[in-house]
């Protein structure tokens, strides 16, 4: 676990709990640990060629057997390097994954990675949702600076879906034959976003009060 692999300063073991057992939500979405039973489901949204090339990758070529071997070990013991969580209704139901990886503390930053599996659940809001409440999590929970991530140029809907999360275009980037968008958010950025809805929820809250009780 993370906790346990890095040196944390101050409120070591609060922080390390929330690290390693996440189970946090907005209003449409759950971010919580990964488990077995979410096996099938990944199995199913990596083996989709569709799924696949959105991902940047291939679908699966290996059986059940191995596949449910192989994540159950990943579950069982994750690396230090790596976060990997589900992305759950609030009704419980599993429609897709979030990560972030390549974790690198001594320069503060991390890759972030998602994967709404359902295709029901898409051009909803729910990326959006999912990306902004583990950017949350990341930012109040690690030492992170900056936030980053790849998506390949012809992916318009998850650009916007980012932008709209905060992140902003640095350039693009050729990786493996393909072509992205490399894309990041530090900090600052995220603090003046919250800080901006904070002060219009602030806002909003005031004008209905005014509203609810006209004078007489």
């Amino acid at each position: 676990m993370l906790g346990r692999v890095f040196q944390w300063s101050g409120r070591k073991s609060e922080q390390a709990s929330r690290r390693d057992n996440v189970s946090i939500r907005s209003d449409r979405v759950v971010l919580r640990e990964k488990k077995k039973s979410d096996i099938p489901d990944d199995y199913k949204w990596r083996s989709d060629p569709e799924l696949a090339e959105l991902d940047a990758t291939r679908p699966l070529s290996i059986s059940y057997k191995d596949f449910e071997r192989l994540s159950g070990d990943e579950i069982s013991y994750p690396s230090s390097r790596s976060k990997r969580l589900s992305v759950d209704t609030l009704d419980g139901q599993h429609i897709g994954n979030v990560m972030f990886y390549d974790i690198d503390l001594r320069s503060g930053q991390a890759e972030l990675g998602i994967m709404i599996g359902e295709k029901d659940y898409w051009s909803r809001g729910y990326g959006t949702e999912t990306v902004g409440l583990l950017l949350d999590h990341m930012f109040e929970e690690y030492p992170f600076n900056r936030v980053y991530l790849h998506t390949l140029v012809w992916n318009h809907r998850a650009q916007k879906s980012f932008h709209r999360a905060g992140f902003r275009d640095i350039a693009p980037v050729r990786k493996s034959g393909r072509d992205f968008i490399k894309m990041e958010i530090w900090r600052h950025e995220w603090e003046a976003m919250r800080t901006i809805e904070a002060r219009n929820h602030n806002s909003n809250d005031i004008n209905s009060s005014v509203n609810s009780n006209p004078p007489s």
